[in-house]
């Protein structure tokens, strides 16, 4: 599913526009951005949890040259699903 069949999806199940779900939608995904950005989790009971993890540096391979490289320690952002968020 890609973002305009989640908008249709959201619209329809909610009785919304197109329109208005899409601001729904770019709306949710800006506030847990800038919430991750900020270092807070963000927790949806039953659905799950958005959270940042720092990886830390480790030496990777360059394919094309074969020649170790350093990757660099980063945030990313991490989801783990709530229990109600069962796929059978």
């Amino acid at each position: 599913m890609n973002k305009s069949e989640l908008i249709s999806a959201m619209a329809a199940e909610a009785g919304l526009s197109k329109v208005e779900s899409k601001k729904a939608l770019d709306a949710f995904v800006t506030s847990v951005t800038k919430a991750l950005k900020a270092g807070d989790k963000v927790a949806l009971v039953g659905f799950g949890t958005f959270s940042v993890v720092e990886r830390a540096g480790r030496v990777g391979i360059n394919p094309a040259t074969k020649k170790a490289i350093q990757i660099p320690a980063k945030k990313v952002a991490k989801f783990k699903a709530g229990s109600e968020l069962i796929i059978e």
